[in-house]
């Protein structure tokens, strides 16, 4: 799973794994195979869908009593809230939010999609672009990378010299 890395505490763990193993149960109440429906979301349904949108509950069908797993099984309603005046709008856009949702967990699991309106939390992590450089880093940049290729590939090296530079 992890391996240990030199200079790091044997016991540490990523966070990722604290946060995945405290999560999962949680979203396993509201129908969530795994987590990566909420996770991703924005990835699945793209910026604009997903600050409009938040998926809410997996729907999955009763089973019959005394039949055995099926190997086609039955697909679930996905149920998401969503903003009042962008209803209409994801209505139109559903089959297309199946489609993706049910390309990225690779078989059809989701055929239907239930609306309920309401207001929608703000996204968990707002995502943020590069900071501005300043011209003394990119001036280092460019004296690193210097000359000698063509000029494409030359910008390219000093942007990604920049930003080394500059640090996190």
């Amino acid at each position: 799973m992890w391996k240990r890395r030199p200079g790091i505490i044997p016991w540490s763990r990523p966070l990722a794994d604290l946060v995945q193993t405290a999560i999962d149960p949680v979203l396993r109440r509201q129908g969530f195979g795994q987590s990566g429906l909420v996770l991703f979301w924005d990835d699945i349904v793209g910026e604009r869908l997903a600050a409009m949108s938040r998926p809410v509950k997996v729907q999955w069908p009763a089973r019959q009593h005394g039949l055995a797993a099926e190997s086609n099984p039955v697909p679930a309603t996905l149920i998401v809230r969503v903003e009042t005046g962008f209803a209409l709008e994801l209505q139109h856009l559903a089959p297309i939010v199946i489609e993706r949702v049910n390309a990225h967990f690779g078989w059809r699991c989701v055929s239907r999609l239930l609306l309920k309106q309401g207001p929608v939390a703000a996204p968990p992590l707002a995502r943020h672009g590069p900071r501005p450089l300043d011209k003394a880093t990119e001036t280092a940049a460019e004296t690193i990378v210097g000359g000698g290729m063509d000029e494409p590939l030359r910008l390219a090296l000093t942007r990604l010299g920049a930003r080394v530079l500059a640090g996190p």
